[in-house]
């Protein structure tokens, strides 16, 4: 059963349709026994690094999420998911994140490019290490992305995937069972569900 987080930001519909169309059962919960009982986790989400930590706190998830990356359990962290599996996040000031990857999260710099701020749209996907995560997925596979700040992952041996925009940054990590995208795999199409298949059957 795949179980996606609901903290009361992300675009939980979408993931869930994508999820099933794979193939996977997948229910939307908050609920402490739902996430205890998941044989995945996915953390999606859109929206502000505060609020979601906010969210999280409020909803009492904190801890259950806490057990099941201990547990080994595989999880999925998506955009926003993905940042607030962080120790830190400098958006709109300090503020700490769960803490599962050594990394911070920090807004995109385009000063030299110019590049619009956020990032909207179609992008590659820069395979730096094999995993089983990327079986099916190409070089030149593109994916959907709608952020203004990045993952910046100072255990770089954990970064599998980068994207350049104006700059490099990480659009996959990997460490143990926890997997995070910056891109959203729900809006990237065929490569995007290939992906979600692998997460759900490889992982």
């Amino acid at each position: 059963m795949v179980v996606i987080v609901d903290y009361n930001l992300g675009n939980l519909k979408s993931v869930a349709a994508a999820v099933e169309r794979v193939g996977a059962k997948a229910i939307i919960s908050n609920a402490r026994i739902d996430i205890r009982k998941a044989d995945k986790l996915i953390l999606p989400g859109v929206g502000a690094f505060r609020d979601g930590m906010q969210n999280l706190k409020t909803l009492n998830l904190i801890e259950p999420l806490e057990e099941a990356r201990r547990k080994g359990i595989p999880v999925l962290g998506i955009c926003l998911g993905f940042q607030l599996m962080a120790k830190e996040s400098y958006e709109f000031g300090h503020h700490n994140g769960l803490g599962w990857l050594n990394a911070s999260v920090r807004k995109i710099d385009t000063s030299e490019s110019r590049l619009p701020i956020p990032h909207v749209g179609w992008n590659d996907l820069i395979k730096l290490k094999g995993s089983p995560f990327f079986e099916g997925i190409p070089s030149a596979a593109l994916f959907y992305y709608v952020h203004s700040f990045y993952v910046d992952c100072e255990d770089t041996e954990i970064v599998i995937g980068e994207c350049e925009y104006g700059m490099k940054f990480t659009a996959v990590a990997q460490s143990g069972n926890i997997y995070g995208t910056q891109f959203h795999p729900e809006k990237s199409q065929y490569y995007g569900l290939v992906l979600l298949k692998n997460f759900i059957e490889n992982t």
